[in-house]
């Protein structure tokens, strides 16, 4: 069992975002670190569960609908997290709010809001 969460980042979250919350000490990897640039957001989502990783995404509905796939067809994930566009600063912000509130247990299947 993980006390902390680990995050994947969706290629669409800027990078500074993952610079931002490893110097919180959060363990953060973009797509771009795993070469997963360009893949759909179905593989990006498989990507992130097989990492045990959570996804911090802007891409609201085809995350939402991902979500509720993976829940009809009783597959696990590691928790998603839909970012609103604003600053990379905000994002990292609230993002680590999350971090520093919800174990990773807590985010496991869940669909969360920021």
């Amino acid at each position: 069992m993980k006390l902390f969460a680990t995050s994947y980042l969706d290629e669409d979250v800027s990078v500074l975002v993952a610079v931002l919350l490893r110097v919180r000490g959060f363990d953060v990897v973009t797509a771009r670190d795993e070469n997963m640039l360009g893949k759909p957001d179905a593989e990006q989502l498989a990507h992130a569960a097989s990492l045990g990783r959570c996804i911090l995404t802007h891409n609201r509905g085809d995350f939402e609908t991902l979500h509720a796939e993976y829940l009809a067809n009783a597959k696990h994930h590691f928790g998603i997290i839909v970012a609103n566009r604003r600053s990379p600063y905000e994002i990292a912000r609230r993002a680590a709010i999350l971090f520093d509130t919800l174990t990773a247990d807590e985010f496991e299947n869940q669909l969360l809001y920021i």
